[in-house]
């Protein structure tokens, strides 16, 4: 079983996956919804099928200071779609301070356009939030 990664925000959705033995992590796409989650769960239902996922862990994008922000209400309302559509996969959610900051760092380490990294923040933020995940629940798997 494999665990999934999200990024949540208003017009996209960053995806990542783990390998079935939850060892390494990847980044699978970027999901553009416009602010209509349905796009979103539908290809959540079609990754979950093909990837046999059991852990679903959302992003939650507290301020620095560790306040809930307005982003963290949005977020929460979503998770709550995600159980009570996936009602039998695990739903965790994990704070993602700085994991925009750190992807996009990254992209700039490996000097990649700025034209192309709106397309790709969010999935690599996901990333992110998969490893943070993974390395607190090490002795889990």
């Amino acid at each position: 079983m494999r665990v999934l990664g999200i990024d949540y925000g208003d017009s996209r959705v960053g995806i990542a996956i783990t390998d079935a033995l939850c060892i390494t992590v990847q980044g699978l796409e970027t999901i553009h919804h416009k602010g209509n989650d349905k796009i979103v769960l539908k290809r959540l239902e079609e990754i979950i099928n093909e990837y046999e996922i059991d852990t679903i862990v959302v992003g939650m994008p507290y301020k620095l200071n560790g306040d809930a922000s307005e982003r963290v209400m949005v977020t929460q309302k979503f998770i709550q779609k995600l159980k009570c559509k996936f009602n039998k996969i695990k739903i965790e959610e994990i704070d993602e301070r700085l994991t925009t900051v750190a992807a996009h760092k990254t992209m700039n380490f490996l000097n990649i356009k700025n034209s192309k990294k709106r397309n790709i923040v969010d999935t690599i933020s996901a990333v992110y939030i998969l490893e943070m995940y993974i390395n607190k629940n090490k002795n889990s798997y």
